[in-house]
């Protein structure tokens, strides 16, 4: 049975300190995925401008079509990177419980995604004059969200990265994983961007917050069964 010692927090807090250096340094991923987000939503704004009624409901949906093709993109680069450089057989050869390995990458793509979310989140709301997306509660989705898709992306991406086709084999592998907690994602955002009460969209927010826990602890279970060659 895995625990958590100060040894565990030190070397994932290691990694997260190596990832966020190593951007600093690059920019490399953060550009790719800021770039390749503000082409979506400039994409949107043009295709949904003659119809500004289509375009207030559809708000939801286009934010969180736009996090999941970015997160997609930053998560294959971001184990691309690890094993091009031979920085990941580097990670495994530590001596440190490889779930550890998981919480650094996944935290530093969760900051990641966050920054980028940042940035395109107010970019949306000048584009589309929407101001209803800086509520408390829609950002707490959007985090809830992001957890449950960058929990589940880590795992996946390690297990692509070790193959040939990884820049093909990762969203054929996570997208239908990930269904579940974009579909809850995009109903409890709308919901709350159209005034909806609590009781309606309950049951989305259960779904993110089950779905984060578990695949958390999948990911804490088997991810040295994922890196093994």
């Amino acid at each position: 049975m895995k625990t958590a010692s100060p040894s565990f927090f030190k070397a994932t807090m290691a990694i997260v300190q190596k990832d966020l250096s190593a951007e600093l340094r690059s920019r490399e991923l953060l550009s790719a995925m800021l770039v390749f987000s503000m082409l979506v939503i400039l994409i949107f704004n043009f295709a949904l401008e003659l119809d500004p009624d289509v375009r207030e409901k559809v708000t939801a949906g286009v934010l969180w079509t736009t996090f999941a093709f970015a997160g997609t993109l930053g998560l294959n680069r971001s184990m691309a990177v690890e094993k091009d450089r031979g920085c990941m057989d580097g990670l495994l050869l530590a001596p440190v419980d490889r779930s550890a390995i998981f919480f650094g990458k996944a935290i530093s793509n969760l900051a990641f995604m966050l920054i980028v979310e940042a940035i395109v989140i107010p970019l949306y709301g000048l584009l589309y004059n929407e101001t209803r997306i800086f509520q408390p509660g829609f950002l707490g989705v959007i985090l809830l969200g992001s957890i449950g898709y960058i929990a589940v992306g880590t795992l996946l991406s390690a297990m692509s990265v070790q193959t040939r086709t990884r820049d093909v084999l990762l969203p054929i592998l996570l997208f239908p994983v990930a269904v579940p907690v974009l579909l809850a994602s995009v109903k409890a955002s709308g919901g709350l961007l159209a005034g909806a009460e609590f009781a309606e969209i309950l049951t989305p927010l259960n779904l993110l917050i089950v779905y984060d826990v578990v695949f958390i602890a999948i990911s804490f279970m088997v991810f040295d069964f994922v890196v093994e060659e």
